[in-house]
């Protein structure tokens, strides 16, 4: 934050230099400076033809140096007569220069000042100065130290960045481990991930959106080591450029990248006692052209959990009391493998395309013991096994290509083809009390998830502190999902069902959207953004059994503005936005998953979507060596997507939980941070969410009518990190998460605890590095307790996870590099649409569904 504010400060006095005409970034106005100097504005000084041209680089990082200052000397006199700042991505630009001889002056907090000299200029050149390196100072090197950590967190006028590059105990983790420490995120320990108590959020990989993140969102997490993730950006107030999906939010996950040249290869390995990890990853660059080829797998096991369940239902005057518990364990394999490729055309042409394939391998086994009374008397016992595979492949294509016309002005193309095959089986064997084999049950569920995506984009620069950007979009899908349920004897072949569980759902959806969106700064550091975006959906959906499902096409139009005041160390804020929220495979998908026949789970293809409207009011001021964030926030959502549990009419004591529009969904909140660098090798964050939220929706009732029900309350979680560098390549972390019971239309689900530290040792200049950590090593297990009730069911769901761990990480880099300036790399497609499950709860015998895929 504090180097934010030597920058801001840096360009207001810098401001005075630029002539009328010149590229400044558009974000940052100029000042009026308090003495002007020749060759600005106030000075007649003649202009001519000539200009220079070059960019700016750190020379310890292969990043650009944005904002450095630029000053040009005449040879004969030594007096500055011109002057610009150099654009976000290090660029600058001198124009309309006499001939002459001159020398050059770069400089900029927290760097040695470098100087150009004997440059000569005849009229119509144009004098390419190339990378100009700047070597940071050494008085400005511990400040860094201190201002680098208070900066964990990152302002922007529409979201919030978390720099998650140095973290030692999600070493050898993986993506879910990360986002746990990300303000106002949080990540139950299924990996499903909440914005502000909201699971209807859009989770984007490199601005990139995937069919596996569709199909689950947890179960992609699991693909994406925590060690290659660079930043987690959090947009709570996406502006009209994003797609109009994700009514929480936007999660934008950004990986670690280079623009180095040569050849290297990084191998990071870990192993514990509940998983594993191995990944390779390797980049070439040679001129213009670079390659990457990676891969990284992952293995969990030894994940055990129990389960008791106690359940009422009541159908006809009939009580039925259904008494259940359980012992499972799941394993898996995840895989992530990629190829990628950009190339540049020319100085301000690019091109990259990329291939990436991902599987899941998870397997699920459960024991169960089920006892049935009705009216208060026992009427049966049954033991159950269940086996449940949950499967998955998907292949991301795509191809983008970007022309940089001058600094913020360009045009992107981009392309994406994204399929994702998913199978959800199970099968389960049914003994009678006295452990008898009586009957056998499958379920299969095959579903295809396939999508093409056609974009571009467009920005141009207005002035010197205003930014203009439209563009539209097209993108085609299709989802097939074909489900049969089986049944068969002791012994013998399986035979369908005869109960309406064969069929097949084909789910059509096309979006045409197009959006413009305007920026604008103003010389007292105010900046708007708005802009308005629309989004028609076309439907072509039906089923094998009952022909179309009459789903009408919608439109929707998505205004957003968001501003921001930047003052003496303080930022505010404040965003409004309309999001759509489409429902995803999981809600829509027909078959009838009954791995759990007391606790069933099936979709409803006629959901429309929800509505909501977000607004926020957020602030963030830097004290001393304190940084503090905060963000007071309101949800209301019309049409809101949501789980609803009623008594089975044809299963004794079963519940069947399907999903319903279930009317309005309002809440109120706040997201509080902050970051102490208690000294220039220890940190110390805190954080906490709290939001107030109440649901209403229809139940049935007693009579079997539909009745209005709500429910209401607070939602709490919180935590703490500690970060320590030590001498000799030493560093140490910690940290702590608690998260409070959550309120559901029905109930309540419980709540859980996660804390891990980690130490690391570096070798070999960093080339090399060991680790070790510890996770809630001082608890044998956490009880997760879901309470949920209606007219006519009770439920009191308890789940015991089994994760006490440890794990051993192992790091090496292979290869020598050498660096160059940053490449401005084509845009890729960003479709910001997917309806995340999330509200899945871990109940007996329910196993894992699968997540769900976007329609």
């Amino acid at each position: 934050m504090k180097t934010n504010l030597f920058l801001i400060t840096t360009l207001l006095l810098v401001g005075s230099l630029l002539t009328p005409g010149q590229a400044q970034s558009p974000t940052i106005p100029p000042s009026a400076p308090a003495k002007a100097l020749p060759g600005t504005a106030g000075d007649q000084s003649p202009k001519g033809s000539a200009r220079i041209v070059g960019s700016v680089m750190d020379s310890t990082q292969a990043k650009a140096v944005e904002f450095a200052s630029i000053a040009l000397y005449t040879k004969a006199t030594g007096k500055a007569v011109d002057g610009t700042v150099a654009d976000e991505k290090g660029k600058f630009t001198l124009t309309k220069l006499v001939a002459g001889q001159y020398d050059v002056l770069v400089s900029f907090v927290g760097f040695r000042n470098k100087t150009i000299t004997n440059l000569t200029l005849t009229d119509g050149q144009t004098l390419d100065l190339g990378v100009i390196k700047l070597s940071s100072s050494i008085k400005t090197l511990e400040e860094v130290t201190v201002v680098g950590q208070a900066a964990l967190i990152e302002e922007k006028v529409d979201r919030l960045v978390y720099n998650a590059e140095k973290d030692i105990t999600s070493k050898g983790g993986d993506a879910s481990d990360v986002l746990r420490k990300v303000p106002m995120l949080t990540v139950d320990l299924d990996g499903n991930v909440s914005l502000r108590g909201s699971q209807n959020i859009r989770v984007l990989i490199n601005n990139k959106p995937s069919t596996i993140v569709a199909s689950s969102v947890s179960d992609a997490l699991k693909q994406i080591p925590a060690d290659q993730i660079k930043t987690v950006e959090v947009i709570t107030s996406p502006s009209a450029k994003y797609d109009a999906e994700g009514s929480g939010g936007i999660i934008n996950i950004i990986t670690k990248k280079n623009s180095l040249q040569g050849l290297n290869l990084n191998v990071d390995s870990g192993v514990g006692n509940r998983g594993s990890m191995l990944s390779l990853n390797g980049n070439y660059r040679k001129g213009k052209a670079g390659f990457t080829l990676g891969g990284f797998g992952r293995a969990m096991y030894n994940t055990i959990t129990k389960t008791n369940l106690d359940q009422t239902s009541q159908v006809n005057d009939v009580t039925t009391l259904t008494r259940q518990s359980g012992n499972g364990n799941s394993s898996g394999l995840f895989g992530q493998y990629n190829l990628g490729f950009d190339y540049d055309l020319a100085k301000n042409q690019s091109i990259t395309a990329g291939v990436r394939y991902g599987v899941r391998n998870m397997l699920n086994q459960q024991d169960l013991v089920t006892q049935l009374f009705t009216n208060n008397t026992l009427v049966s016992t049954g033991n159950r096994n269940v086996d449940v595979k949950n499967l998955s492949g998907t292949v991301d294509a795509n191809v983008d290509y970007l022309h940089t016309f001058k600094p913020q002005q360009e045009w992107s193309v981009s392309t994406l083809y994204s399929r994702n095959d998913l199978t959800n089986n199970f099968d389960a064997n049914l003994f009678s009390g006295s452990g008898e084999l009586t009957a056998r049950q499958r379920n299969l569920n095959k579903n295809v998830n396939q999508e093409f995506t056609l974009q571009t984009d467009y920005q141009t620069p207005i002035r010197q502190n205003q930014l203009l950007e439209f563009g539209g979009k097209a993108i085609f899908r299709q989802v097939n999902s074909d489900y049969r349920y089986l049944l068969a004897g002791p012994s013998g072949g399986f035979t369908t069902e005869a109960n309406n569980t064969l069929g097949e759902l084909t789910y059509h959806q096309n979006i045409a959207a197009g959006y413009s969106s305007y920026t604008f700064t103003t010389k007292n550091r105010y900046t708007f953004k708005g802009g308005l975006r629309y989004e028609h959906t076309f439907i072509d959906a039906s089923t094998r059994e009952g022909g179309s499902l009459g789903i009408g096409d919608y439109g929707v139009l998505v205004p957003s503005v968001n501003a921001s005041r930047t003052f003496k160390g303080t930022t505010l804020k404040l965003g409004f936005n309309r999001r759509i929220q489409r429902p995803g495979l999981q809600q829509l998908n027909p078959n009838f998953n009954a791995a759990n026949p007391q606790n069933i789970t099936i979709g409803n293809p006629r959901l429309n979507p929800e509505l909501t409207n977000n607004v926020e009011l957020g602030v963030s001021k830097s004290i001393g060596k304190t940084f503090i964030n905060a963000t007071f926030f309101g949800r209301v959502t019309n049409n809101a997507i949501t789980q609803v549990s009623q008594p089975s009419d044809t299963i004794p004591g079963a519940i069947v939980t399907s999903y319903q529009n279930i009317g309005r969904q309002h809440a109120y909140g706040t997201n509080l941070f902050a970051n102490v660098a208690a000294s220039s090798k220890i940190t110390v964050g805190l954080f906490l969410n709290a939001f107030y939220t109440s649901l209403t929706g229809q139940t049935m009732g007693l009579d079997g009518a539909s009745i209005e029900q709500t429910n209401n309350g607070f939602n709490i979680s919180g935590g703490t990190f500690m970060n320590a560098t030590f001498k000799n390549g030493w560093g140490a972390q910690a940290f702590g998460f608690m998260q409070g019971s959550q309120v559901q239309l029905q109930g309540r689900q419980g709540g859980f605890g996660f804390y891990t530290i980690g130490v690391k040792k570096e070798f070999n200049n960093k080339k090399a590095s060991l680790g070790l950590a510890a996770e809630n090593f001082l608890t044998n297990r956490f009880n997760i307790h879901t309470v949920l009730n209606s007219p006519l069911l009770s439920q009191v769901n308890d789940v015991y996870l089994y994760n006490r761990g440890i794990r051993l990480t192992f790091t090496l880099k292979i290869g020598k590099m050498t660096m160059e300036a940053p490449r401005r790399k084509a845009k890729s497609v960003n479709n910001d649409d997917v309806k995340s499950d999330g509200s899945s709860q871990t109940q007996a015998g329910g196993g894992s569904t699968g997540g769900q895929s976007r329609p």
